[in-house]
């Protein structure tokens, strides 16, 4: 849902930082459509304004299909733990070596300690990982999308109606490229760098060289926006809006921002797998 600043200084941090120029780039096979396939400006949707979310860390299965990892850790009532990210490593997308890791993974944070992960060893994280932030604001320019995370500050930049380079150059954000088809936001990323905490969420689940992510942002009306939220909390522990920089507008009855993403990676996994999130 959109929200209010609580921070004049986090806002302006962000957009100060937002407006560093990306480097440039050799283009090379499309992922998308080129420059000939833009889309006219009055006809994008405008996802302007600062999006949080009331659940974490977010990633929702979808209705069907496979899905995401999820935390195998409850509390008595049967809602995702507060304590503990203890990853099902029985999810048929794993691979072997993929399932050991996350149970060893589990076994860390069932014993009491927190398993190394970016955000605890001050690391970037990659796509998609990196949308576990809470918020995040979208800037929507002509041939770029820059996007800006509240919890760890990191930024992305999108290049729109580009394609990727011949020979990407792998980077903790990878190389990502955008089009709009017709309401809805479509990045296509590859080329995320492998760090020594290089993983897709925080259950541990690992990624190679591989990895591909496409994400599709579009908006919602209120209600289905509503519904979407109450699903998503199922699988994820809600939380308060209370301390992260931002604060939820309890007045707000428009639109949410629906993220849906799939994710492909044959060094990990058996079979693409995709999940959602609301804002």
């Amino acid at each position: 849902m959109n929200t209010r600043p609580r921070s004049t200084v986090v806002a302006a941090a962000l957009l100060t930082a937002a407006a560093v120029p990306a480097s440039g780039q050799t283009a090379g096979l499309a992922a998308g459509p080129a420059n000939g396939g833009a889309q006219g400006a009055a006809s994008i949707p405008d996802f302007s304004g600062i999006w949080a979310r009331v659940s974490f860390p977010g990633f929702a299965p979808p209705f069907t299909g496979a899905g995401p990892v999820t935390n195998k850790k409850r509390s008595p009532n049967g809602a995702p733990s507060s304590y503990g990210y203890v990853g099902d490593y029985t999810n048929p997308i794993l691979k072997p070596q993929a399932a050991e890791i996350v149970k060893k993974h589990g076994e860390i944070e069932l014993g009491g300690a927190h398993a190394a992960n970016p955000r605890t060893q001050c690391w970037p994280e990659g796509v998609p990982l990196i949308f576990t932030n809470v918020g995040m604001q979208m800037l929507q320019q002509p041939d770029k999308v820059t996007i800006l995370y509240s919890d760890t500050y990191e930024i992305r930049r999108v290049r729109m109606n580009q394609p990727h380079p011949v020979d990407v150059t792998p980077s903790w954000y990878g190389d990502s490229v955008g089009h709009y088809e017709g309401d809805t936001l479509v990045i296509d990323t590859v080329g995320v760098k492998i760090g020594p905490l290089a993983m897709v969420d925080l259950y541990g689940t690992p990624h190679s060289s591989a990895l591909h992510v496409v994400e599709r942002y579009r908006l919602l009306d209120y209600e289905a926006a509503k519904a979407a939220e109450e699903r998503n909390e199922k699988e994820n522990l809600g939380i308060p809006m209370a301390d992260n920089g931002i604060a939820r507008d309890p007045d707000y009855k428009g639109k949410g921002l629906q993220l849906e993403f799939t994710v492909e990676d044959e060094g990990v996994f058996t079979t693409p797998w995709s999940a959602t999130m609301i804002y």
